[in-house]
């Protein structure tokens, strides 16, 4: 395959939204996702923190006057401004003192330690996340079926086919969203999700806090969070996986490492819904455990697409993960956030989608179609524990599938494999 410049993201509209409400824009998200590409899109001028030419004298000049850098054709870029912790006031003070909109876009694929910035930014400095690209955005799905329309109640069934084989979906997993990888073939697809992986454990976690890990324990740590991915495994499960190898850790050394891997972007746990329901029924508040990308898991845990469609019990759990995180993109470009729901009757819903205004939808993933009715009679029982009058009605019923047929059911759950969805 030829290689291709520039694939549209998603959130390339949500900056030139937040350039137009805002004096800067800081993207976040894991290293190798697309931040750079993105924001260069749109800058007018940049300057590369981590350019090894140059860095040097970056670091001296912002250590001494670094208004400097920030000179230049607006937008200004500066990428991975978080090497120079004391730019983020820099910018802050440069943006009250201009008074304009669209100053200066801010990449980082780290959060700096707490207290290294004086002030938060708010008002000043918008944020946006970005994640590894979703299927839609890598040209993998059709797009035919539209988280928007469904929540507009305009989505027509036309008969939508994916041309996603289990064997595709398999692959895609192991790959990743990664950018730099999309065009790429076989095992050559599959090699950046590793090397991602042992950058990870060798430096980027290292780096992030100023506390020194061991990288035996990071990568045991990230392969229980595999085993463990789309459950709601405590920290207790982890430490049994962990020490189940002959190397004990403590409960604060996992608290510690977790939050240096929540700070590169790697994890990002879906949290638990909490709707108001007819009757009294206790809501489990456990996040379930999540990579960004999936491809962390089959890096991590050394497997491949032959691995996984070996094992189709495992291979739901990462199909989860993948629509986790193409969902959240999803609704991200819709002013939304995710969730998951599960009760003390052990009724759930894998995701919750609920926009700022109040709209909500619930989805179940289901990687064959055996259990398409199982999963819509639970999400028939869940719209009905809903409290309509103070959580409002839901928008949609929705069952992803790894399946080739989209449809709309009598009971008015859709059916939609991962290969035709969209924002």
């Amino acid at each position: 395959m030829s290689k291709r410049t520039y694939l549209s993201r998603l959130c390339d509209a949500e900056l030139k939204l937040a350039l137009q409400s805002s004096g800067a824009v800081l993207i976040e998200g894991a290293k190798w996702c697309g931040k750079t590409s993105t924001a260069g899109k749109a800058a007018g001028s940049i300057v590369y923190m981590q350019d090894p030419d140059n860095a040097k004298a970056y670091h001296a000049i912002a250590d001494t006057k670094p208004s400097l850098l920030l000179k230049g054709e607006t937008p200004r870029l500066i990428d991975e401004w978080q090497v120079a912790p004391v730019l983020w006031d820099a910018v802050r003070f440069e943006v009250d003192q201009r008074a304009e909109r669209g100053q200066f876009i801010l990449t980082g694929s780290a959060v700096p330690p707490d207290n290294v910035t004086a002030h938060t930014g708010t008002g000043r400095i918008a944020r946006l996340m970005m994640r590894p690209m979703s299927l839609f955005e890598s040209l993998e799905s059709n797009g035919q079926i539209s988280l928007r329309a469904l929540f507009n109640g305009k989505q027509e069934d036309v008969g939508s086919v994916s041309e996603l084989s289990i064997e595709k979906i398999a692959h895609i997993l192991c790959r990743g969203g990664w950018p730099a990888s999309i065009d790429l073939e076989g095992v050559s697809a599959l090699r950046m999700a590793m090397d991602y992986v042992e950058a990870i454990i060798n430096q980027d976690v290292q780096r992030v806090d100023g506390v020194e890990k061991n990288p035996e324990r990071v990568r045991l740590l990230l392969r229980s969070l595999a085993r463990n991915i789309s459950t709601t495994a405590n920290y207790q499960t982890i430490k049994q996986d962990i020490e189940a190898t002959d190397i004990s850790i403590s409960d604060k050394t996992i608290s510690t490492y977790m939050n240096a891997l929540r700070r590169i972007f790697v994890v990002e746990d879906l949290p638990a819904w909490a709707p108001s329901l007819r009757s009294k029924t206790a809501i489990r508040t456990a996040a379930k455990r999540h990579f960004v990308d999936p491809s962390i898991a089959t890096a991590v845990m050394r497997t491949n697409p032959e691995g996984i469609l070996n094992d189709f019990e495992y291979f739901g759990f990462l199909f989860e993960a993948l629509c986790t995180r193409d969902i959240r993109i999803y609704a991200q470009a819709n002013d939304g956030d995710v969730f998951h729901y599960r009760d003390k009757t052990e009724l759930e819903a894998d995701l919750i989608v609920r926009l700022r205004d109040g709209r909500w939808a619930a989805i179940e993933v289901k990687l064959g179609n055996k259990q398409i009715e199982e999963a819509a009679k639970n999400l028939l029982a869940l719209k009905a524990r809903i409290d309509d009058e103070k959580m409002g009605k839901n928008s949609f019923l929705m069952i992803i599938t790894g399946a080739q047929y989209a449809y709309c059911r009598k009971d008015g759950i859709w059916v939609v494999p991962i290969g035709c969805l969209k924002d």
